[in-house]
């Protein structure tokens, strides 16, 4: 299963560490983790996921896949900039939307208009996110999901 996790380009020290255990516990699940690929919460969350043995990918703005962050495995560049965001919504199942300003914003109104579920920590407080405290919480939410969508 893919998992996306979005985020701004510059976080604080709190929400690096949030998507850092994040992109950890997707990879222990053996999820892949899709992301835009560049720094803040996106480098985080790869950044943990490479610590626990994970893959990630990334669905970059540019068309130059150097300017990926260090943690990731697969680059895209897409040469979009902004638009690229519904391509990070579309590649996965379950999105995971952590601190961010109006780009995080514009990915989960994409994910809403795609029928995706969007979890938050310390993100938007908008009507259809589901906010959680912690990165446990978030996992245990996307594994819920996950089974009941199997059982259907």
């Amino acid at each position: 299963m893919n998992i996306s996790v979005i985020g701004g380009s510059t976080c604080s020290k709190k929400d690096y560490k949030i998507a850092h255990e994040v992109g950890r516990l997707i990879a222990q699940e053996g999820w892949t983790l899709v992301c835009g690929g560049r720094t803040g919460v996106m480098e985080a969350a790869c950044k943990g996921a490479k610590s626990a043995g994970g893959v990630t990918v990334a669905i970059l703005p540019t068309t130059d896949g150097r300017d990926a962050n260090a943690y990731v495995d697969i680059k895209i560049p897409t040469g979009l900039g902004y638009a690229r965001n519904v391509l990070v919504v579309r590649a996965s199942e379950i999105i995971v939307a952590i601190s961010g300003k109006y780009g995080t914003l514009s990915e989960i109104a994409f994910a809403f208009n795609e029928d995706r579920c969007v979890i938050g920590i310390n993100t938007w407080k908008i009507k259809g996110v589901v906010q959680v405290k912690t990165p446990l919480q978030a996992i245990a939410y996307i594994k819920r999901i996950s089974k009941k969508r199997k059982q259907q």
